[in-house]
């Protein structure tokens, strides 16, 4: 039995130095190999930073026409010269990997305040299963809240979501068939699958009767990324309650920018039923985070007109330059309340 015991402790003892000597020797530059973007946690950091902004590529997408190119969060921080203010942009982004972003900014950074942006369509399983999310999965493993040596494991035997595109397709089309939608009126169907064939079927008809098959499929597009209601279970809502239980931790400030979506478009293309459930997502993500210590939510989703979107056959957050200083400024308005001088 002694035996056992020491044999045990001994195995302990050499997984602990293991885990020292690969901590201090090798993982920083297993960080730079899988998991980069953690250098925009450190970055924030190293510029003293009191002011953070999170966000994907809605914060730094522009058009060739703007007379001012600058990001979303350069227009928030345009009201706060006085206060060192830096962002952790990266393409795709959602939840999840703003938790993990956040997570590895060092505790001792001078950060008081953080805005995370809350993207209404990364709470649907089109998102949620995007044939992205393999590679973003693998980018975010030796980023999480375990000892290095062991994340490192998980990297190499790929002990983490991983799943072929074919899976991912599979996953949203059960979604698609299975999710229930459930209306306070009687509608004409009850999950995306028969709401989203149905549509390509009718089509989308231009002013002489034809069909207008590009005007179709966004519709179709919109039907698939909004055709959704969010739930307490939904994965991502974990996510932003896991930046909650952060912020708190650390003593930040925390501001969620609930971004514009294109709702006068989607009630052109769709019609009432999908703007419902915008607004009911909408409704359910203030309530949940509006009302918490410290916690503000900016609602933007009908902020922004269509016309003021950049891209016309898809589904994004992308705008022109007056869409993101009305974001920006919303989001300013917002930041008042803890920056009162300003």
């Amino acid at each position: 039995m002694k035996k056992m015991i020491f044999k045990f402790a001994l195995l302990a003892v050499l997984l602990v130095l293991m885990n020292w000597i690969y901590a201090k020797f090798f993982f920083k530059a297993d960080l730079m190999r899988h998991s980069d973007e953690v250098e925009l946690a450190w970055k924030v950091a190293d510029d003293s930073c009191v002011m953070v902004y999170t966000g994907e590529s809605s914060n730094h997408t522009f058009s060739w026409s703007d007379n001012d190119r600058r990001k979303i969060s350069d227009f928030i921080f345009d009201h706060f010269p006085d206060e060192r203010c830096g962002d952790m942009t990266k393409d795709a982004s959602h939840g999840e990997v703003y938790y993990y972003l956040l997570a590895n900014i060092p505790e001792d950074a001078p950060v008081e305040t953080v805005i995370v942006t809350m993207n209404l369509r990364s709470f649907g399983y089109n998102w949620i299963e995007s044939d992205l999310e393999t590679p973003i999965q693998k980018q975010l493993v030796l980023l999480k809240d375990y000892p290095p040596l062991f994340n490192r494991f998980k990297l190499a035997f790929k002990a983490y979501d991983i799943k072929s595109v074919k899976e991912r397709e599979d996953a949203r089309t059960w979604h698609r068939k299975n999710d229930k939608l459930v209306f306070p009126y009687e509608t004409s169907y009850d999950n995306v699958s028969d709401w989203d064939y149905t549509t390509a079927i009718k089509g989308i008809k231009n002013d002489d009767g034809s069909r207008d098959q590009q005007l179709t499929e966004l519709a179709c597009h919109f039907i698939k990324n909004y055709g959704f209601q969010i739930h307490d279970d939904n994965p991502r809502v974990k996510d932003f309650d896991n930046i909650v239980i952060l912020a708190k931790e650390r003593h930040w400030n925390l501001v969620f920018n609930l971004l514009a979506e294109n709702v006068e478009r989607a009630q052109t293309l769709v019609g009432d039923d999908l703007v419902f459930l915008m607004r009911q997502n909408r409704d359910y993500l203030v309530e949940r985070y509006g009302n918490l210590e410290n916690v503000t939510v900016v609602d933007n989703l009908e902020a922004v007109a269509d016309q003021y979107f950049i891209d016309r056959n898809w589904t994004t957050e992308h705008y022109y330059e007056p869409g993101r200083r009305t974001v920006a400024n919303n989001v300013a308005d917002a930041l008042s309340k803890y920056y009162p001088t300003h």
